[in-house]
């Protein structure tokens, strides 16, 4: 069993949609020999909701294609075939906090599949992206990869307010109710 399919295995899905979409991604990894590869129209992708825990804040960055705040991750690279591992490098990366560990643990928070539009090089899509919780110690370390890309820490109702995607605003109250469960 592959590291996906194991948190796949784990994951409870709480509605309909999600439940849709899990099976939509149990269909792709049996279909498939690398789900992960950017060249098929459904493809996996993991992201992180990275937080602060001691003053419940979460980080979003500003993603230009979806001209949205979002959760930072993204595609494997090649070869990379564990969820917990691509978010965990996406985020270093576009954050530049080095210090980023699964939290409260390593389990997945949120699965959901989007849409991403069509560029001049990239034709329209789907990202089967399978999502996790990210915490620091060190907020003030927070550097963007580029100018374009920036970064900034918000309450959770903050967060709410100024993401107009609604599958992010559900990996927020999810994020919501990890900070309450401590």
């Amino acid at each position: 069993m592959t590291p996906l399919e194991t948190l796949l295995a784990r994951f409870c899905p709480q509605n309909e949609n999600e439940a849709a979409d899990v099976a939509r991604i149990h269909e792709l990894v049996a279909a498939t020999e690398d789900p992960w590869q950017r060249s098929i129209p459904l493809h996996i992708t993991a992201s992180a909701m990275i937080v602060h825990p001691a003053t419940e804040r979460v980080l979003l960055r500003w993603h230009r294609r979806q001209r949205a705040w979002l959760q930072v991750g993204g595609h494997g690279d090649e070869g990379e075939t564990d969820p917990v591992a691509v978010a965990l490098r996406e985020g270093r990366e576009e954050t530049g906090l080095e210090d980023l560990v699964p939290w409260p643990d390593a389990a997945l928070v949120h699965v959901v599949i989007v849409p991403v539009p069509a560029t001049t090089d990239d034709p329209e899509h789907e990202h089967a992206d399978v999502r996790f919780v990210l915490a620091t110690a060190n907020p003030d370390a927070v550097r963007p990869e580029r100018p374009d890309a920036p970064l900034r820490w918000l309450t959770l109702p903050e967060a709410q307010a100024v993401t107009t995607e609604d599958n992010v605003r559900e990996t927020l109250a999810r994020t919501e109710k990890l900070f309450s469960s401590r």
